[in-house]
């Protein structure tokens, strides 16, 4: 279709400027034309190209957007107004959002530092995670489809390649080849695997080794043969183009690429978590090494891939769910061995049947307990001193498969704490100590794992303190008040909690 003229009318909407011109599609800015109000934000109208010279993979993709658009909700995607009858002049009008394409940092002199890109990474994984807990995958994830709102939020636009698990895939039927940009196409993509959100992984993982070195770790292959080369090499070490790339980044954004989806991070919310949190990154040979890997690995890893059978993918969001980050909230005053050791075998019974799972051990200390004067409480050693505590207790948990990180947060509600670390972080569980108050005082008085357990976004579980059978004696039935209880005497007969836990609440 040509580009149509401002003023002009299309079922309601009067055209205004065409603000984007592309390959498949022509965006305008438009309103109401009978002059009534609009949904409380700026409206763009898509239409795509259907020349003679364009492919069917226009307008299949069109549909395919359509579609997907109305199923989606939230920050991360822009709100669905209408969509025109794709038998007289299709159309999709959706929000206008302001704000800048990660292009603008790409093009940016000079380029911007690994902090600013790991938060640049860090929006687009949490805008990935909340796509993909709606069973959709974008599979087109690419500079000029990421969008940065002003508070420094990422959006998501351009749903014409992508797929929803809910929807037929019609891409998948009507196209018998590789679907998706060159240059940011994942592994099981080039072979027709469609559906798996760690392609978006791999993707973002694209656009963070750009940023970081301006090179494009697999240049940009238009045939296939180049497209496969992807399922078994590796691109240059970020370091050896960069030596001042600290390793972390390194090991982040190659477990990113890695051309086994099994490799990669299990979620957006796992990588997420690492690029928000540096200092918790394990940094193994991945994140070190400063040479390109070797020819007989690399032919190794061809002749795997040769007679490599690829399987569908599971529903996103059930994907999600079997890779948890879980939380558990450690006490650190007034607790007794009891609660820690009833904690830790709670706490290993959720990981063991959750492989690949996080666990992000939390300690919340009073904004007191810190002195700029003493030495001794000063901010960095009373924050050493609890790290060093909470990694000796999380020690016998520390298993193969499984990313444990240490926080300590500081802060005059450690309920309120607890929920911001939760919310900020897609934790999917949080496991902390019952309160010993009596049913009596809990009517009236809302202890810690109360208010986390109203409030919490996820799961909670509340452990009652329990020793090993051997150990059991008259000195731990008269046990210590939790560490979470709020202070002060209270005599009250703790409520029974039925074995080790309350069970899940929320």
């Amino acid at each position: 279709m040509k580009l149509l003229e401002p003023g002009t009318e299309l079922d309601g909407f009067t055209i205004e400027e065409c603000v984007h011109s592309g390959g498949m599609a022509h965006i305008y800015h438009v309103h109401y034309t009978d002059g009534r109000p609009g949904p409380g934000f700026p409206m763009a109208m898509k239409i795509p190209r259907m020349t003679a010279g364009d492919g069917a993979e226009n307008i299949v993709s069109f549909e395919v957007e359509c579609q997907i658009m109305q199923a989606l909700s939230g920050s991360a995607v822009p709100r669905f107004v209408a969509a025109g009858d794709l038998d007289r002049v299709p159309y999709l009008v959706m929000e206008y959002i302001q704000g800048q394409t990660l292009d603008h940092w790409l093009e940016a002199d000079p380029r911007p530092g690994i902090d600013e890109i790991a938060r640049l990474g860090a929006a687009m994984a949490n805008a990935a995670q909340a796509l993909h807990q709606q069973n959709a995958v974008h599979l087109d994830l690419k500079p000029a489809n990421v969008l940065f709102r002003p508070d420094g939020r990422a959006v998501l636009l351009d749903f014409g390649l992508s797929c929803h698990a809910h929807y037929p895939d019609l891409l998948a039927e009507q196209l018998r080849k590789a679907v998706g940009s060159p240059t940011w196409i994942a592994p099981e993509q080039v072979v027709g695997v469609r559906g798996d959100p760690r392609s978006d992984i791999f993707a973002i993982g694209v656009m963070l080794y750009e940023l970081a070195t301006g090179e494009l770790p697999f240049g940009s292959p238009q045939t296939p043969g180049g497209l496969r080369q992807r399922l078994w090499m590796d691109p240059p070490p970020l370091r050896k183009l960069n030596s001042d790339i600290p390793e972390w980044f390194q090991e982040v954004v190659l477990r990113c690429l890695e051309p086994v989806a099994d490799r990669r991070y299990p979620s957006a919310a796992h990588l997420a978590f690492d690029l928000t949190h540096p200092e918790q990154v394990k940094v193994t040979e991945r994140g070190r090494k400063t040479e390109g890997t070797g020819f007989w690995v690399h032919f190794k890893r061809w002749l795997h891939a040769a007679g490599m059978h690829y399987q569908p993918s599971p529903l996103p969001s059930q994907q999600i769910e079997e890779v948890p980050i879980v939380l558990v909230a450690v006490p650190h005053h007034d607790v007794t061995d009891a609660t820690l050791y009833s904690l830790r075998e709670a706490v290993a019974r959720s990981l063991g049947t959750r492989p690949g799972a996080r666990l992000a051990c939390v300690t919340v200390i009073s904004s007191g307990l810190t002195s700029s004067s003493d030495e001794a409480n000063s901010e960095t050693n009373v924050h050493r001193r609890h790290l060093s505590a909470l990694r000796q207790w999380a020690q016998p948990l520390d298993q193969p498969g499984h990313s444990i990180s240490c926080h300590v947060l500081e802060s005059g509600d450690p309920a309120q704490a607890i929920l911001d670390y939760a919310r900020g972080n897609h934790v999917s569980l949080i496991i902390m100590g019952a309160a010993t108050h009596g049913l009596k005082t809990q009517r009236f008085v809302a202890t810690v794992p109360i208010k986390v357990a109203m409030d919490a976004p996820c799961t909670v579980i509340l452990v009652k303190q329990r020793l090993p059978f051997e150990l059991l004696g008259e000195s731990s039935a008269q046990s210590s008040r939790s560490a979470y209880s709020d202070a002060g005497s209270d005599n009250s007969t703790a409520p029974e909690l039925y074995g080790d836990d309350l069970g899940p609440l929320g």
